[in-house]
């Protein structure tokens, strides 16, 4: 999720200062996502240092109004009518630990996809009774629930292949292949000989 561009897109509609700006990010992704202040300022002073906003002067509160610049509105429609590319390699914290967990000796990954299916059992149930309000919390909603929904059928296909291949899920022992690169050994120095 882009912050950075999202936080652009808002003042593409006229300018804000730093907690307005979270107010319009929160209400405009159903409060989904959760910004600190600090991360939308930082994020503000990039965006400055980068051409694509202009820092205002202080209002009689104490406000700072950022602007957008021609610039910054540019990437705004470049964003906007671009899709969003998804990466080949997946960094997902369940995906990893179930790998590592069919590998390892000891290890019922059995036991670790009946916890997880539980509990995303609970979310999706959780999900689907959810009044969200208004149609951007509505499609935030909806993307999270069919995550949830995927993720299950996916536990169900990791079951499968577990099933398919026993002589994984037995563990894998550590390779006796060393690589080549590696943090060299620390020798001690030698002692200073009395002269």
């Amino acid at each position: 999720m882009s912050v950075r561009q999202s936080l652009l897109a808002i003042l593409d509609q006229g300018p804000c200062y730093g907690y307005q700006l979270r107010h319009e990010f929160d209400r405009r992704t159903g409060s989904t996502w959760q910004l600190n202040v600090g991360q939308i300022y930082n994020t503000l002073e990039r965006l400055e240092r980068d051409g694509f906003v202009d820092r205002g002067e202080a209002d009689d509160q104490g406000h700072v109004y950022w602007r957008i610049t021609d610039a910054g509105s540019a990437e705004v429609a470049r964003w906007l009518s671009s899709p969003v590319v998804r990466g080949p390699a997946a960094r997902d914290e369940l995906a990893i630990k179930l790998a590592v967990a069919a590998t390892l000796p000891g290890v019922d990954a059995g036991a670790l996809i009946r916890a997880q299916r539980t509990e995303s059992q609970t979310r999706v149930k959780s999900l689907r009774e959810a009044s969200p309000n208004g149609l951007a919390a509505s499609l935030i909603a909806d993307a999270m629930l069919f995550t949830a929904e995927a993720e299950l059928r996916w536990l169900d296909r990791v079951e499968q292949r577990l099933a398919e291949h026993p002589h994984h899920a037995i563990g894998v022992e550590l390779s006796a292949e060393r690589p080549k690169r590696g943090r060299p050994v620390k020798r001690a120095a030698k002692a200073a000989t009395p002269a």
